[in-house]
């Protein structure tokens, strides 16, 4: 088999393509997952197949996964038992091209998908090095995502004999975003789409421009009052020293340099109406709620990353707008966080959102 447009691709016929076989075979790499899900998910296994790892032409070098020190890298999974069926997805965060093995492939090779992952073209916490333009890394994420599903469509149809007769774009995050991305500007390419706990890139906003900054200021100042107003529940709090330290000052760093690099502030003195660069950014790659195919949505009232009211919320209020609400089913999961590994330091407090994920992949409503 040929992937098309890959410049380089490696295939390997393994006896399970699920994390139970890949780790010990060398096939995927545990630190991209680290964190993405909880320790009580189900975990199938047992899937035997045909794996194929890649990358296409990228002039970046940030992803070092195989010691390909190589970009756009692609992983490509094709059940023996296939039932029909294709799941794209772009990597969450700034992760690489295995960051959903635990939480989407093993599951959807257990139920005979084939699953197909790209690492979105860039990685790390700079993602954004070789950028020409302020928003050329995250216009490069669409891009990849995009070239990924023609092509891993194509590589279906080789192996299996006959085109796929379900396409699901799934992902979280970032890469829910991007599903959302693929729904408004290629439907063409995916049947339906799932979408957990997306990112609201927005260049009218809400975005996280317009809650992280607050949110980092109100904790600095010991305000919770600012960070309920950027959009956190109040009932969250008990997660929010955790994000402040891990989270917010970093996200808000990296993605201004992606977006807004003549910035020179402080991160609780940005504000996102007053930086045009941000917004000509943001209108390259922003979300306007005319998705093209049925989209389910999952977020949870505790996240607080991305939180509620200004993604997901605001999201849903996009599609109402764009007189596509038929085509959207939207899930609010009480006390569910951005993060599922977090479920396990707070078993009594948190709600696992991956399960709901794996579920909406398989039955749509």
């Amino acid at each position: 088999m040929k992937v098309p447009g890959a410049e380089h691709e490696e295939l390997a016929h393994l006896d399970d393509l699920t994390t139970t076989g890949t780790v010990a075979s060398g096939h995927t790499n545990p630190a991209d997952y680290v964190g993405v899900t909880h320790a009580g998910l189900p975990s199938p296994s047992g899937v035997p197949g045909v794996q194929i790892d890649g990358y296409f032409p990228a002039a970046s070098h940030t992803n070092t996964n195989h010691g390909w020190d190589h970009d756009a890298q692609f992983v490509i999974r094709l059940p023996r038992e296939w039932n029909g069926g294709l799941v794209v997805s772009g990597a969450p965060g700034v992760r690489a091209q295995y960051s959903n093995d635990l939480a989407i492939s093993d599951y959807v090779l257990s139920l005979g998908y084939a699953y197909a992952a790209t690492d979105k073209g860039n990685t790390g916490v700079e993602f954004y090095q070789g950028s020409k333009e302020p928003g050329d890394a995250l216009v490069e994420w669409n891009e990849r995502v995009t070239e990924l599903a023609r092509a891993a469509r194509e590589t279906v149809e080789q192996h299996y004999g006959q085109p796929a007769d379900e396409v699901i774009a799934a992902g979280a995050s970032n890469g829910g975003y991007l599903v959302r991305w693929q729904l408004e500007n290629h439907p063409e390419l995916y049947t339906r789409g799932v979408d957990l706990e997306g990112t609201l890139w927005s260049a009218d906003g809400p975005n996280p421009f317009m809650s992280l900054p607050q949110a980092i200021k109100g904790y600095e100042q010991r305000s919770p009052e600012l960070i309920v107003a950027a959009g956190f529940d109040p009932a969250s709090d008990f997660l929010w020293e955790f994000h402040y330290t891990v989270y917010w000052k970093l996200t808000q760093r990296i993605y201004t340099a992606a977006l807004d690099p003549s910035y020179n502030g402080s991160d609780v003195d940005y504000d996102y109406t007053q930086r045009p660069d941000a917004r000509a950014a943001l209108e390259r790659v922003t979300l306007t709620g005319n998705i093209g195919r049925p989209l389910v949505t999952i977020h949870g009232t505790y996240d607080c990353l991305l939180p509620i009211a200004h993604h997901s919320d605001a999201y849903a209020e996009l599609v109402r707008r764009a007189g596509r609400s038929d085509l959207h089913t939207y899930h609010r999961i009480e006390a569910g966080n951005h993060l599922d590994g977090l479920v396990d330091a707070h078993p009594d407090r948190l709600v696992p959102l991956v399960p709901l994920l794996r579920a909406a992949i398989r039955t749509p409503s």
